[in-house]
């Protein structure tokens, strides 16, 4: 199955999560991130999520899954080992986006490995054919884009902010910023740092008036 590949303000939207172990524990810490609202139903949480609960940052319903509790929900996600609880979830969901952790076969969306740094986010799915290889192509990745990408993207887009609200003539506006994310500047950062990255781009800046 060919996917599509998007990414989702979940800014204050109700976000479920049926399940309360390890597996849901790391769903809902990546939601919490998105700044989602998060409700989780399950019998027990993981000490982290207890946690979460009385620190009032999660909603907990303290049961088994029943009809209805997916009313309102923006995204779904169920992580348990109870594939009879996972079926009724993927078919009580309808119209909302459902992910069955693990089993693409009831998902109407699937959750890619993720790096991030700083503004920076980089997604990696096998479309479900091998989570193992997408956790290691991940890996790969956080080896090769260190947390000083994030900075240094941080740099830019300041920059980008003065240059979009320059009075150049856009076709300078659009070759600078080209020029800002260029695979130059990622080599440099690679090789030499952040500092000469930032270095290179101000040459950039020098040389365009």
């Amino acid at each position: 199955m060919r996917y599509y590949p998007v990414f989702l303000n979940l800014e204050g939207k109700r976000c479920i999560v049926i399940g309360g172990g390890e597996v849901a524990e790391r769903k809902v810490l990546a939601l919490l991130d998105a700044g989602a609202a998060v409700t989780v139903v399950s019998p027990e949480l993981t000490e982290r999520l207890a946690g979460l609960k009385r620190a009032g940052q999660i909603v907990h319903i303290q049961r088994r899954y029943q009809e209805g509790d997916l009313a309102g929900a923006f995204i779904v996600i169920a992580a348990t080992s109870d594939m009879d609880v996972n079926r009724k979830v993927s078919g009580d969901a309808g119209n909302i986006p459902v992910n069955i952790v693990d089993v693409p076969v009831l998902c109407t969306f699937i959750v890619p490995s993720v790096v991030r740094r700083g503004e920076l986010t980089i997604a990696v799915s096998t479309s479900g054919a091998s989570p193992a290889l997408s956790r290691s192509i991940r890996e790969e990745l956080e080896d090769l884009y260190t947390e000083e990408i994030g900075g240094l993207l941080q740099h830019i887009a300041e920059i980008r902010k003065t240059i979009t609200e320059s009075d150049l003539p856009p076709e300078k506006r659009a070759a600078i910023l080209k020029r800002l994310g260029s695979r130059k500047v990622l080599e440099l950062l690679r090789a030499e740092g952040p500092e000469r990255a930032l270095r290179h781009i101000q040459d950039l800046l020098d040389h365009s008036g």
